[in-house]
């Protein structure tokens, strides 16, 4: 029962999880914690705090670690395509349907401007939990600043922040990771070596083919993001745009992934089936999913065996840092690509405080979807 059962259990999850990576912790701790007790509140904890301190998908990550530990690693596989399929079939399909039926611009605008309330309010949410005061907030503004002069700054500035990070107070002792059921150290390594020697092919390959370049700018943005499925916007913009899309399409995809259950990442089907790959629309969104999934799945199999080392004060002062310099990425990006693509005059700027005053009186954010495009449709 314990892969098929695991299956079932996301599945539910993937239908109705909307509201992004924080809401998905609580409704897997309701339904792992609370309802199933598949485990303790400790061990849930700490594979939070785990996922947290790894590059990739958090909510994602959770839920596979979840699964192997309850289904082994069919487990794993499953929890991941269970959560992951219903919002990727539904992105793909809008892609689909754009591209078949152009629809006005002002129901486009209206998806963009649902990305900038979105991502403002990811923000603040952020800067309340990784820099809300001293050196971190000025690490968050000094991110902020370079990137917003020059966006190819984005990686040095985190990598910066990270080392900045090592001069900060420790912070409070994480949860214990040493009762959980770890895999093998050999799966571990082997997990890590295929992560490495993935990174280095596409690296060599990218110049040679667009698909290639396509598949690592993904699982390049899917190795580097901290701190939640928002970051993925600014790392895959510089990347995708306008080569692959233009900015128009690429936020409205952006827009759209705000809408459907489960994780953001889910995109990369969205933009897999619209980038120019030379392939069936299917197939550019299966690669893309698999591109950018892969990563955090590879880097947390190579991490659960070695866990109790992310447990170490120098690597959580360290991701203390990068934490604070993801908020200043973000804040980087509302201006551009969010602000700059989106509001374009009073009325559009309108609509967006309008929606940004919707989201915090807790209007889901599906809802938010069909008002803006219908009120940008008609009126921007």
């Amino acid at each position: 029962m314990g892969p098929w059962e695991v299956f079932q259990a996301f599945l539910a999850l993937g239908l109705s999880s909307f509201g992004g990576p924080l809401a998905h912790l609580g409704y897997f701790r309701k339904a792992f914690v609370e309802r199933r007790r598949w485990l303790s509140e400790e061990a849930y904890a700490a594979l939070v705090a785990l996922a947290q301190a790894l590059p990739g998908p958090t909510s994602s990550q959770v839920g596979m670690a979840i699964g192997y530990l309850r289904g082994g690693p069919w487990g794993a596989l499953l929890a991941w395509l269970a959560f992951t399929f219903p919002s990727a079939l539904l992105l793909f399909l809008a892609a689909l349907a754009l591209e078949a039926l152009p629809p006005p611009p002002g129901l486009l605008q209206g998806l963009r401007l649902l990305a900038l309330v979105v991502v403002a309010q990811a923000v603040g949410e952020m800067m309340g939990r990784l820099a809300p005061k001293g050196a971190p907030l000025a690490i968050a503004l000094g991110v902020a600043i370079l990137v917003t002069l020059n966006p190819a700054w984005q990686i040095p500035a985190l990598l910066g922040a990270a080392l900045l990070g090592l001069l900060l107070p420790g912070p409070e002792g994480a949860p214990s990771l040493a009762g959980l059921k770890a895999p093998p150290k050999a799966l571990g390594l082997g997990a890590l070596g295929l992560f490495l020697g993935l990174f280095l092919v596409l690296h060599l390959l990218a110049p040679h083919h667009p698909l290639f370049a396509f598949l690592y700018a993904l699982y390049r943005a899917g190795s580097l993001i901290l701190g939640g499925g928002h970051v993925v916007l600014p790392l895959l913009e510089r990347a995708l745009v306008p080569r692959f899309l233009d900015p128009g399409s690429f936020l409205a995809g952006y827009g759209l992934a705000q809408a459907v259950p489960g994780p953001l990442f889910s995109l990369a089907a969205y933009l897999g089936a619209k980038a120019p790959l030379g392939l069936p629309a299917w197939a550019g969104a299966f690669l893309g999913l698999l591109a950018l999934f892969l990563p955090g799945a590879l880097l947390l199999f190579a991490a659960l065996p070695f866990a109790l080392l992310t447990q170490s004060p120098p690597f959580r002062r360290a991701l203390a840092g990068a934490g604070a310099g993801v908020v200043g990425l973000l804040l980087a990006a509302l201006y551009d690509p969010l602000f700059r693509h989106g509001v374009d005059g009073h009325q559009a700027f309108a609509l967006a405080l309008g929606l940004y005053g919707l989201l915090r009186l807790g209007l889901p954010p599906w809802a938010l979807a069909v008002l803006g495009a219908t009120l940008g449709g008609a009126f921007l």
